[in-house]
């Protein structure tokens, strides 16, 4: 790089304050060759591949290169420098003109990356949403209840002073909350706060003034909705303060009484008939839930929480029957992270109130644990597939692992190591997901795109009902005294040698199939969901039958059909558009050394277009997955009973890996843990950047680059054979 090049870029990082710091030290440690140094796309690869893996310590201390100033060959003294402007760019300045003849090109390589990307991060968030291959959150080996005191409950402490001051005028990054239309946050602000007071010391003036600040905040969120699960987090903290001795205290009688009259499972559930209204059918354990605590806070009997538990556990034999996973739909086949998820939930809800959990309900447990193991990584990240995921679908893997332990379902072994993948999701939780400059989980910034159900005018909640999830965690693990104990340090290794490399677990079998495989390769875990999306879900790419990694194949929350995620669309004449998605038969594996297979039939695709999927027979279609070590091949063989004219075929693939180029047909992208992408089949494809536009952003950040493959104008009288193979690092 020329030295007017890099003076450029050094002007422009000089525009972003939290870059400074870094800048500085990168400065420090490469003045004088400065036409050696990197452009910005090596720059970017450097980061991702040794930037997690180095700190500031170890830089400071092993780089021969990095000549120091006095009080500033530090990033701690380049932060202090960088807080003074002037001095800061008279320092540039001096650097610039005045080159030293210490110089490492490879290391000044690394530092630059380093240094402006990872000053961003500590200052202003996090820049680069996927950490780098083999990235493990820094306080993964530390005790678990080590990082909830010091990381999760400041959090909760700073939402309840927040509260306490601002009240209804509350807000975060820009958003207030309580003109967000958040339906369940009176709950979930109920249940936040009282983490922070359960737990604090008794019998002094700050605890009085605790209590004092809660009864206030109740007072203002009564007259507030709430709805569902708002009811049940709200019921839950009061059955808990009472339990503790302190809901006289903590809420005054008038509040009482309209919570009693409010907090009530019969405003989603019509009775006598004891029907949901408009709900998912998951929400039978929320009114189950609601109806137990009202029965064990004296304000009704238990009759209506045994009608509630028994239909929640009719619609599971109704619509999973022995495979014991709950589908989202009466019947249509949507199965997901709440399917997996549920079973965890209900026993909770047992243990929380002093029930039994029964044999059968282990035994369903048990299922969901063993797939929260089978999906578990070192870094942390947990379900990848459907809706509502991101920091849900990690959460989702501590809620299911944790009561699995507390009742006895898993080995001694597999708690040792569940404890420790638990430790490390709540690390990634403070080093990922919470963003320090807004002092808030961030679920919909730096390129992170979620449901609609979940948007940012629910930050508050989110904020809340996150941080409750890993509070409940951490208790449970407490009293199997584990969370005061390092976590083992060789997850990776126990993952690579007890989980099994292949696994099919089935959630229905019928007229249609429904089941999930997971493919293990070393630090990969691939989620092939093989499921109907249903109403409102069908054309959403989360719920396409595609093997689903973080970091290298992802869905985007209602994306609708423009962008069809690595499944042909086909655009027929007439206008109809055709996608290979709902309706899978007979799904088989088979395995031959280290290749797994998987196929399935669809006899119809869905006609997309409308709320619900429409079966259109005009086509059909034959699918085979091919798993090998750094490969994934898809081939789908299309056909049609007569001649059918085709306007447009199109495959799509919004890959995270960037620096694409095209050979025919051929995409070799320069970074990323995908390294080429190969279709077979459509006659042309280009590659492009996606410019982080919101229809190419998942839920852990942005892709970068969108692969288009067509075939134009035709007619389907012979099979049409489409192939992709994905290789990757």
């Amino acid at each position: 790089m020329e030295l007017p090049a890099f003076r450029s870029i050094a002007t422009t990082l000089l525009k972003h304050p939290p870059l400074r710091p870094g800048l500085a030290y990168a400065l420090f440690c490469v003045r004088g060759s400065v036409s050696k140094l990197l452009n910005l796309t090596p720059a970017r690869n450097a980061f991702r591949y040794y930037g997690m893996r180095l700190d500031w310590v170890s830089i400071d201390r092993k780089m021969s290169c990095a000549t120091a100033l006095p009080d500033q060959g530090s990033f701690a003294g380049s932060v202090r420098l960088a807080k003074d402007e002037r001095v800061f760019l008279e320092f540039i300045k001096h650097s610039l003109r005045n080159p030293s003849a210490a110089f490492c090109p490879k290391t000044a390589m690394r530092l630059i990356a380093l240094a402006c990307i990872s000053a961003c991060a500590l200052h202003a968030g996090s820049l680069l949403a996927q950490p780098a291959p083999g990235y493990v959150a820094p306080l993964a080996d530390r005790p678990m209840n080590e990082t909830v005191q010091a990381k999760i409950y400041p959090q909760l402490r700073y939402f309840f002073s927040k509260l306490a001051a601002d009240k209804a005028d509350i807000s975060i990054d820009g958003y207030l909350p309580f003109q967000g239309k958040d339906k369940f946050l009176p709950g979930k602000i109920a249940a936040g706060l009282g983490d922070v007071l359960l737990r604090a010391p008794r019998g002094d003036k700050a605890f009085d003034d605790l209590l004092r600040q809660y009864r206030e905040i109740a007072d203002l969120t009564v007259h507030m909705d709430n709805h569902s699960w708002g009811i049940y987090y709200y019921v839950s903290t009061l059955y808990k303060l009472q339990k503790a001795g302190l809901i006289d205290k903590a809420i005054s009688p008038a509040t009482l009484q309209l919570l009693k009259n409010q907090l009530d499972w019969r405003t989603f559930v019509r009775v006598p008939g004891y029907e949901l209204i408009d709900l998912p059918t998951n929400y039978y354990g929320v009114a189950f839930s609601i109806a137990r605590l009202r029965a064990l806070l004296g304000w009704e009997d238990d009759s209506a929480s045994n009608i509630l538990l028994n239909k929640m556990l009719k619609h599971y034999a109704d619509y999973s029957g022995k495979f014991g996973f709950s589908d989202e739909t009466p019947g249509d086949g949507r199965f997901d992270r709440y399917s997996i998820l549920l079973i965890a939930e209900i026993c909770e809800r047992f243990v929380e109130t002093g029930l039994a959990v029964t044999p059968e309900m282990k035994r369903l447990l048990r299922q969901s644990a063993v797939i929260a193991l089978n999906e578990a990584t070192n870094s942390g990240e947990g379900l990848t597939f459907g809706r509502s995921i991101g920091a849900y679908g990690e959460t989702a893997q501590l809620q299911i692992l944790a009561i699995a332990a507390y009742v006895d379902v898993l080995s001694a072994d597999e708690k040792r190591y569940a404890y420790a993948y638990s430790t490390h999701i709540i690390a990634r939780y403070v080093d990922f997901w919470f963003r320090p400059a807004i002092n808030s989980v961030d679920l919909w910034g730096n390129g992170r795109r979620t449901d609609a159900y979940r948007g940012k005018n629910r930050i508050l909640g989110e904020n809340f009902s996150l941080l409750h999830q890993i509070v409940t965690t951490n208790d449970f693990w407490k009293k199997l005294g584990l969370a005061e104990t390092s976590p083992r340090k060789d997850l990776q290794s126990w993952l690579d040698m007890t989980r099994p490399r292949f696994n099919l677990t089935w959630f229905a079998r019928g007229e249609y199939d429904r089941a999930l495989a997971i493919y293990r390769d070393t630090r990969h875990v691939f989620s092939l969901l093989m499921v109907n999306g249903g109403p409102d879900q069908h054309a959403n790419s989360p719920y396409y039958p595609l093997p689903f990694s973080s970091g290298m194949i992802a869905g985007v929350a209602d994306s609708g059909t423009e962008h069809t995620q690595l499944v042909p669309k086909f655009t027929l004449t007439d206008g109809s558009e055709l996608l290979g998605t709902a309706y899978i038969k007979d799904i088989r594996t088979k395995q031959h050394g280290k290749q797994y297979n998987v196929a399935y039939r669809q006899d119809e695709l869905d006609h997309v277009g409308g709320n619900v999927p429409r079966p259109d027979a005009r086509m059909q279609l034959q699918t085979e997955y091919t798993f090998s070590p750094g490969t994934i091949t898809r081939s789908d063989r299309y056909t049609s009973p007569t001649a059918l004219p085709i306007e447009r075929v199109s495959l799509e693939f919004i890959s995270f890996s960037e620096g694409a180029s095209a050979a025919g047909n051929k995409i070799h992208f320069e970074s990323g843990d995908v390294t080429d992408f190969e279709v077979r089949g459509l006659k042309s494809c280009r590659a492009e950047k996606t410019n982080e536009m919101p229809l190419f952003q998942s839920p852990s950040g942005p892709m970068h680059t969108l692969v288009t493959c067509v075939t134009e104008h035709i007619t389907l009288r012979e099979p049409l054979v489409i192939e992709w193979t994905i290789t990757y690092r």
